[in-house]
């Protein structure tokens, strides 16, 4: 009898693993019906989608494996990170979906969360002030105007799988829709910045370098008390706050 592996769990959903299935459970159902359609329209490689009967969703698993973690060491030959840069292209090409994403949140709203959650991080003592500071300086330079593209929303190194120097998949589409570009990229790349011109030269078009390193310390600075709740460890080696320190 194939054994039931917990993926990943906390308070909002969590995802289990039973041989070749992955059984993702969310008490929210827009997210699952975002994600079933989001992979039903993306022009990319996606888990095929076995059913879904909220507030589960059962898709098969990918072949390959992912270039590495956030905190761990990464894989794959540059090769490998060029053609994952291309398929992030591919995916940002295609016609906009119908919804707005995590990557498209409002410019105004996003800057007073992210003043708000850097008061919090130092009035809690949850990281030094010179560090909120010198990063929240230097997130400005994501808060502008951007054209909207087919964003994933989270796509995270695990969430991208590769079989030698060919992209197999990318699963986890509950935040995707219509956003920032340069959004994926980072959040790909995030504690990886050795990789980044791999993937940009997969990638195919200039980008404003600046506007990635915001993304990273925006993204870092945002999710470092939730991580901390939620029984993550944003404090390891080579994780957010890691990559908030190289910014300074």
């Amino acid at each position: 009898m194939d054994e039931v592996a917990v993926v990943v769990a906390h308070s909002e959903r969590a995802t289990l693993r039973v041989g070749d299935v992955f059984l993702k459970v969310d008490a929210d159902r827009t997210r699952l019906e975002r994600e079933t359609e989001a992979m039903s329209l993306a022009p990319v490689p996606t888990p095929e989608v076995l059913w879904c009967k909220p507030p589960v969703l059962a898709v098969a698993a990918l072949p390959g494996t992912t270039l590495g973690r956030l905190g761990g060491p990464s894989t794959g030959s540059p090769a490998a990170w060029a053609a994952a840069g291309a398929t992030i292209r591919k995916l940002h090409d295609a016609p906009l979906p119908p919804r707005p994403g995590r990557a498209g949140r409002d410019v105004v709203a996003l800057a007073a969360e992210l003043d708000a959650e850097c008061a919090a991080l130092v009035a809690h003592g949850v990281l030094p002030a010179d560090l909120v500071t010198r990063n929240r300086q230097v997130a400005e330079a994501a808060l502008r105007p951007w054209a909207p593209s087919f964003t994933h929303g989270d796509l995270q190194i695990e969430h991208v799988f590769v079989d030698g120097d060919e992209v197999t998949g990318i699963i986890d589409w509950s935040e995707a829709g219509r956003g920032d570009a340069l959004y994926d990229l980072a959040t790909f790349t995030l504690g990886h910045e050795e990789h980044l011109d791999d993937v940009l030269a997969g990638y195919g078009r200039d980008i404003d370098l600046d506007v990635i390193h915001a993304w990273w310390s925006l993204r870092s600075l945002l999710i470092v008390r939730w991580l901390s709740e939620h029984g993550f460890d944003p404090f390891a080696p080579g994780c957010e706050v890691d990559v908030l320190t190289s910014r300074m």
